[in-house]
This record gives C-alpha cells, sequence and structure tokens, in this order.
C-alpha cells in the first residue's frame, strides 16, 4: 500500500485511516488495569528499566474509571479540536494481554460496544504474552471490527534487550508475529531509538530486520529518561551521551529510507509527561522533530524504502 502524498516522503497513519475508513480517525487510549509480565513476576521483575511502571500507558485513562467513563473524557477532549470523526479503542497501558482469556473477552467486549462510532480495536502488548487461545479469540473478534496489534520490539540485539530487562529474545518476537498474521491480525511493531550504547548501524539493523518480517506498521520512538525508573535513576548517578534531535534527524531518516515501502508509519517520536522526564529536553518539540524529519527528506528528495531498493 503506497500512501505517500507531496506532503510526506513516507507512509502516513492519517493517511492509512483515511482511506481505510473514509474519515478522520482517533485512538482512544484505554486503561484496563493491566500488569506486565516482566513487572510481577511472570517472566521477571522491575519492568522494563526505561519503564515508569505506567509504561506505555503515561497517558492513557484512569484504571480507577471505568472504560465508559475513560472513553467520554478523552473523546469530549477530542471533540474540542475535532468534531468529527471515528474512534479506535486502544488498550495503552502496559501488557493489554496478561490476563486470562475470560478478562480479555470482557474488556474488548466493552470496549468495542462504547459508541457506534468505534471501528477498530487497538491492543498493545508483548511478544511473550500471546497464547493460543488468545490469539484464536482475537482472530475470531477481527471478524467483527478491525483488531490491531502493536507489539513491542524496542531492540533486535539481544545484549541491549537484556540490558533494558525485557525477558524475552527476538526469537519469540519473530514467532509472535508470525502467528498473528497467520490469522491475518493487523501487526504495528514499536522500536526505540537511542538506547544505551547502539550505534546507528545497529538502529537500521533493527529496521532492517523488520523489512524480513509480515508487519503492517511500524511505531518510532526516542528513549526518555524519566523520574521514577531504573535507567532514569542511573542516568542521574552517571549520565551518558544521549543522541542530539540532530542525530535522531539523521538516524530515523536513514530507518525510513530502509524501511519497506509497504509498512506505515504509525509515529516518528514520542513524548513523556513534561514532569517526569529527565531527558532529553527536545523531545518535549515532537512537532519539531517531525518536521525536522520532514524537511531533510525533502532536500535530499529520497522517499520511504528508497535504500531498501537498492
Amino acid at each position: 500500500m503506497n500512501l505517500m502524498n507531496h506532503e510526506k516522503h513516507y507512509n502516513t497513519v492519517n493517511n492509512y485511516y483515511l482511506q481505510k475508513f473514509n474519515k478522520k480517525v482517533y485512538k482512544v487510549s484505554l486503561n484496563g488495569g493491566f500488569t506486565c509480565p516482566n513487572i510481577d513476576g511472570t517472566v521477571a521483575k522491575g519492568g522494563c528499566t526505561f519503564c515508569s511502571f505506567m509504561g506505555s500507558g503515561d497517558f492513557a485513562g484512569n484504571k480507577l474509571e471505568s472504560l465508559k467513563q475513560q472513553f467520554e473524557k478523552i473523546k469530549a477532549q477530542m471533540q474540542k479540536k475535532w468534531s468529527d470523526g471515528y474512534y479506535i479503542a486502544y488498550f495503552q497501558a502496559n501488557t493489554n494481554t496478561h490476563a486470562p482469556l475470560h478478562r480479555l473477552k470482557t474488556l474488548y467486549e466493552e470496549a468495542i460496544g462504547l459508541d457506534p462510532d468505534i471501528v477498530m480495536l487497538s491492543i498493545a502488548t508483548r511478544p511473550d504474552v500471546l497464547p493460543d487461545d488468545v490469539i484464536d479469540y482475537l482472530a475470531e473478534l477481527n471478524l467483527r471490527i478491525p483488531v490491531q496489534i502493536e507489539l513491542g520490539l524496542q531492540t533486535i540485539h539481544q545484549k541491549t534487550s537484556d540490558l533494558i530487562n525485557r525477558a524475552h529474545d527476538l526469537t519469540c518476537f519473530d514467532d509472535a508475529v508470525k502467528r498473528l498474521r497467520e490469522k491475518n491480525l493487523e501487526v504495528v511493531v514499536h522500536i526505540i531509538n537511542g538506547l544505551p550504547f547502539e550505534t546507528k548501524e545497529m538502529m537500521i539493523d533493527t529496521v532492517k530486520h523488520i523489512n524480513t518480517l509480515d508487519v503492517q506498521g511500524i511505531k518510532i520512538h526516542m528513549l526518555h529518561l524519566m523520574e521514577k525508573t531504573k535507567m532514569g535513576h542511573d542516568y542521574k548517578k552517571n549520565p551518558w551521551d544521549m543522541l542530539s534531535l540532530e542525530s535522531y534527524v539523521d538516524i530515523t531518516t536513514d530507518q525510513i529510507l530502509w524501511l519497506r515501502k509497504d509498512i506505515i508509519i504509525h509515529r516518528l517520536t514520542g513524548d513523556a509527561p513534561a514532569s517526569m522526564l529527565i531527558a532529553p529536553q527536545w523531545t518535549k518539540k515532537k512537532f519539531v522533530v517531525t518536521n525536522e524529519i520532514d524537511k531533510r527528506l525533502r532536500k535530499l528528495n529520497l522517499y520511504q524504502g528508497d535504500y531498501y531498493e537498492k
């Protein structure tokens, strides 16, 4: 699928959803009260070292509120900016398949019924928490409403993965993608640039590996160091060089050029709660980051996948 236009030199998620649903689509981040298997001791303890234990759900709803309350609050905020659109019910916080199947069914069925304008269910999870019965259920659900699985990888390099306490290996991730795709479930992979001791070549190698997998989308994040995290604590004790804005733009631009043309780019940077961010401070201006990437691609007159095809 080629969703590039004259403004962007890569496949944007906005264009993808517009073509798929013929209307603007917004993600509503819900908190189902999940934990993670490398927090609760199922596979490890302590969580990923960059994780605040709110983890990928720092901007999700309040887990003390019902899904309905969370959805209505976030929808009301969105409608102040955009009066019309469809919604994706997005289970974002922590590992959203880390529960018995009966609980997952209750939460997912409730979520897709929250509003008639919900057109997709998106679930963020880990590759080691996808048992066959869960995938079978998601495949059945996918026949009723599109189901998208956001799958954390972060890096293909085992030394880095061990350092940040991911507690799974690359084979586990590759197998999860294969099993999800066998059931026709859309897969969006998460990676992080700027992890400790990784070089530009290592980060590009992560994208090159993703090209070999049957994934439909990617989210690229910059590493954030946050308060109340092990990595943030270690950084304060003994700071190391983090990527500058210029280096991040250079690396991410090259990743786009190496990325298969059919993969949809869902994110080119991320942000952390300002009150928790230790470094790098330039990540607070995410529109500056994306604008600089766009400017670099236009200057080079190159498009997503141009290096991959060579």
